[in-house]
């Protein structure tokens, strides 16, 4: 068995990382939300959508879930929908399955509000510190389905490359070549800007930043929200294969680069599918965030992250979190209670 090297309680400072080895390329998970909005520290939105005073998931629904063998909110609404069409199709007249798809969505709609930072409360400055740290990659990959990225990044939409060029602001396969030296974002598990169009392909919400959250997955039949959120790594790497889009973004995440940086990203089990695709890539450097509880804490990070690519030749770097722009105390924003 291959032993894990001992590690220490310290951490690098990310600007001494940085200038060593020249990060180009990001990956952001959780922890960068968890910055901004303790909220965002939910456990499951499956769960949350359970729990919710305002409209939990009931029995019935909760069946649908279970027969597909899924907590994936994405793969419920897209078979809801085929049956909805199939009914249609053999004029069999039950409406269950249209009042199960919206009575989902609705679950879901009132799960992600629960936990989200309104558009009330999210600070200019805050979204103004993100959009100058994201703009510093050449390429962004983000776990995250929330809109915190989405806002900071409509600050200045010149400065950064979505890939939605095709009609009505969909993504389109054949047209994704880079366009100049903006900042390449990818969202690796979808968000909610984005939406599943009927033929599957992958549309981009043009609505503003102040109302995009208000009207998350609008009950149109049409429109599924397209994120990746529960389940295995297995289900995950299953649910993006579904997707041109998100095939393409993970595609990319295993391309051949030299060094990433990974800021608040666990790379637990459920994420195993990112581990193989950054061990795809051939690294030579990756530099990985640890927030700093305490010293035993910090020696049990490296431990796990090591031992996630022991036999990799690539080396590991690890810095503290706080130094990082992303985990700047300053971006913080306080829950206040509503009115």
């Amino acid at each position: 068995m291959m032993q894990i090297p001992a590690f220490t309680g310290e951490l690098e400072d990310w600007t001494a990382v940085n200038r060593s080895i020249g990060c180009t390329e990001l990956l952001i998970g959780n922890g960068a939300s968890l910055a901004v909005w303790r909220k965002f520290a939910y456990f499951s939105l499956f769960e949350e959508a359970q729990t919710t005073q305002n409209r939990p998931l009931s029995p019935t629904e909760l069946s649908v879930f279970r027969a597909l063998d899924t907590s994936n909110f994405e793969q419920v609404l897209s078979a809801l929908k085929n049956s909805i069409r199939v009914n249609a199709a053999l004029t069999i007249n039950s409406s269950s399955p249209r009042h199960r798809y919206f009575a989902v969505k609705e679950a879901l709609i009132h799960a992600i509000r629960s936990v989200h930072i309104p558009w009330s409360q999210m600070q200019a400055s805050s979204l103004t510190r993100i959009n100058s740290a994201l703009s510093q990659f050449k390429t962004v990959y983000s776990s995250n389905y929330d809109l915190l990225n989405y806002w900071a990044v409509m600050q200045t939409p010149q400065a950064f490359e979505a890939l939605f060029r095709g009609p009505d602001s969909t993504f389109d396969l054949g047209n994704n070549a880079r366009q100049g030296t903006a900042t390449r974002m990818l969202y690796l598990h979808g968000g909610m800007h984005l939406v599943k169009n009927t033929d599957g392909s992958t549309r981009m919400l043009n609505s503003s930043e102040s109302t995009l959250l208000a009207s998350f997955a609008i009950n149109q039949l049409g429109d599924i929200p397209l994120f990746v959120n529960e389940g295995s790594s297995a289900d995950k790497l299953k649910a993006i294969r579904s997707s041109d889009y998100l095939s393409f973004c993970y595609s990319q995440l295993a391309q051949p680069k030299e060094a990433l940086c990974v800021f608040g990203h666990n790379l637990a089990a459920q994420d195993q599918h990112l581990v193989q695709a950054l061990q795809q890539a051939g690294l030579k450097t990756l530099a990985i965030s640890i927030y700093p509880h305490n010293p035993l804490f910090i020696q049990q990070q490296k431990q796990h992250y090591a031992g996630l690519f022991a036999g990799q030749d690539v080396q590991l770097r690890f810095f503290d979190a706080l130094s990082h722009p992303l985990g700047d105390p300053a971006l913080r924003i306080a829950i206040t209670a509503p009115h």
